[in-house]
Parts: structure tokens; sequence; C-alpha cells
């Protein structure tokens, strides 16, 4: 049951909604450029208070028919919570392979939102088995490059995937190979079936975690509000403060009684 009213709007059956399927056009023009497998890229959480900002990956093949497509693919942001689980393992078979990568509160505040964001996809590209030639990424610009044109610098840490800096306020990215052909779409959620399942598959997994989260911070109502702002959540904030979990860069630290000023990076 689908609404396009507002995020986190009752889900109903009815509505335009209903209607606003993807489409395979634009994997199909990659694909007859010669470009075997081709994934959709979408994040969520970057407007969240707490926990991670995670980025979707969903490779598909040359043989995908709109016909084999989920009934119920959509942009993640247009499906209630019940929809989204239901369709989740659907989605997840209908795509040759597909992951979700994850950039914690902490990186988010000591990187920034778009170097988190690009450690959160370069994690993704880095669990997949199969390699894309192709990437389509939902938004007006290519979040897998510094700005420029040029891959982001990756380098091997013994600490792992992020656990410090290369140069000057960047974090160390697992070492993947990022294709030349890497293309931006805006809404590309609601219009490419690739970037819709790869929405579906980071909301739900980011979902997941916040709930499981929920029981250790129970004041902020985590399994509800997934770490965005909510009166719950606010008002939790005004009496215990931060948790574990929350950002401590964003502007609404500000404002807390006790907050101390923000986490500088």
């Amino acid at each position: 049951m689908v609404t396009i009213a507002r995020p986190g709007a009752p889900a109903t059956g009815r509505g335009p909604a209903a209607r606003l399927r993807p489409t395979l056009h634009e994997e199909r023009r990659l694909w007859r450029a010669g470009h075997h497998w081709v994934a959709g890229l979408d994040e969520v959480g970057r407007g969240a208070w707490a926990g991670p900002v995670s980025v979707g990956v969903a490779v598909l093949g040359p043989g995908t028919r709109a016909g084999s497509m989920p009934g119920w693919l959509r942009d993640s942001k247009l499906l209630g919570e019940e929809r989204r689980e239901s369709v989740f393992d659907e989605v997840a078979r209908w795509c040759a392979d597909g992951a979700v990568g994850h950039a914690t509160a902490t990186e988010c505040d000591r990187w920034g939102m778009t170097a988190a964001l690009r450690l959160a996809a370069y994690r993704a590209l880095a669990s997949l088995e199969l390699v894309p030639e192709a990437i389509l990424v939902d938004g007006p610009y290519d979040l897998l490059r510094e700005p420029g044109g040029a891959p982001a610098d990756t380098e091997e840490s013994t600490d792992g995937p992020g656990a410090g800096p290369v140069g000057a306020g960047t974090p160390v990215l697992p070492e993947v190979a990022v294709p030349g052909t890497v293309v931006p779409v805006v809404d590309g959620d609601a219009r490419c079936a690739a970037v819709a399942a790869a929405s579906v598959l980071a909301k739900v997994t980011r979902d997941r975690m916040m709930r499981e989260e929920s029981p250790h911070f129970p004041p902020y109502e985590f399994e509800r509000n997934k770490g965005y702002p909510s009166p719950a959540h606010k008002t939790a904030l005004r009496g215990y403060g931060l948790s574990a979990i929350h950002r401590r860069s964003w502007a609404f630290v500000d404002d807390l009684p006790w907050g101390g000023g923000r986490f500088r990076r």
C-alpha cells in the first residue's frame, strides 16, 4: 500500500504513487552502449540526527526485463515501512547482486557528509561479487569521485577501511574499481529501476539497524523515527542529551540545554 502525501504517511494501495513505477530506460541505454553489469546507487540517512548514513547498490544484467520487475518496486520514500519490508526479499532476488555500505555517526562527524557518503558507497561496492561497468547515481552529482572528476583516493590500512585520514580530512576508502561511466540522474530513485532497488535495499537495511539499536537507547524511540527528528526524539534530547550514536556536528546540538557546542572536525 502506497501514498506520496508525505514521508512516513500511512500506506495505501491507491493514489499517484501506484502509477509511479521506475523504468529500465537508462539501464537499457547503458546496455546498448556495451556495459554488461549496470548498477544503481542511492543513499539514505543523510538528514537523520542519529545513526549511520547508508548507501545501497543494486546490479542488473542485460537480460533483465521490465516484466520481471517486482510489482511494488518504487523509490523507498514512496513506500510505507511495512510495504518496504514486504518487497525487500523480492527486490534482493531480482538483482544480480546488491549490497549496502554504511558510515557511522562518528565518521559523519569526523569527515563531513560528502566524504561519509563516499565512504559508505565504496564500502557497498567493495561488498559486491559482481563488478559494475556503469553506475546510475541518484542526484545531480557523482558522489564516487572527488570534485573535478577524479576517482577518490584509496589506500590500504591495517585497521580496515575508514580507519584514518589520507592526507587532510579524507577517510581511507576500500580499494574498488570505479567504472569510468557514472551517470548522475536527478530523481533517479523514482525513474530508474536499478536505483529504486538500491533505495529499497538501503532504506530497509538501515531501518532494521535502527530498530536493533532502539532497546539500547529507549527514550529516543529510534524504532519509530529511525534517528530522524520527531517530537519524541527532540524531547528525549532535551532531557537526556546525546546518545552514543548521535551526530555531534549537526546544528541541532547547539540548541541542547547542556550541549557545550558542536563536535569540530
